[in-house]
């Protein structure tokens, strides 16, 4: 694996996980780990944590009242920024209701995510979860939803 190959694999299985510690519902263990220690994330209600600390303490709630639905995702870009120790990574999720067999659009999102190098592992500045929707655009939301189910319904 060449240098290039490394750094956007990292990115991705940092991306990847965070969606597949969210289908687990593991905000302990595993998603806040992710971040770094001064991380920040804004949700898809445009709730702003920061903190690794706070952003378990913002997670653990909603997993425990709640049966969260399943994220599905597809990264678009990873890019290197300057310095190479900074990552921006975009990417477009969508998410399966625990109990259903369809995706549910109006759950549609753009990603956003900057990771930086610390300690010999990338973890998470910031992951931006922004609603995909596409006003006065239907076909733009149609599109993002077709190529989302594609993936299929993801594993708990």
């Amino acid at each position: 694996m060449n240098q290039l190959d490394g750094w956007n694999a990292s990115g991705r299985r940092v991306y990847l996980g965070l969606l597949h510690d969210w289908n687990r519902q593991d905000a302990a263990a595993a998603m806040a780990a992710r971040f770094a220690e001064r991380g920040s994330l804004v949700g898809f209600d445009g709730s702003a944590i920061d903190g690794r600390a706070c952003i378990e303490a913002h997670l653990r709630p909603i997993f425990a009242a709640h049966p969260t639905p399943l994220f599905v995702g597809r990264v678009r870009e990873v890019r290197r920024m300057a310095g190479g120790q900074t990552l921006l990574l975009r990417a477009i999720a969508g998410m399966w209701p625990r109990d259903a067999t369809e995706l549910n659009p109006a759950l549609n999102a753009v990603q956003t995510m900057v990771l930086s190098l610390n300690d010999g592992a990338y973890r998470i500045e910031m992951f931006q979860n922004t609603p995909a929707a596409f006003h006065g655009r239907p076909e733009e939301s149609e599109r993002l939803s077709a190529e989302l189910r594609e993936l299929g319904r993801p594993e708990r």
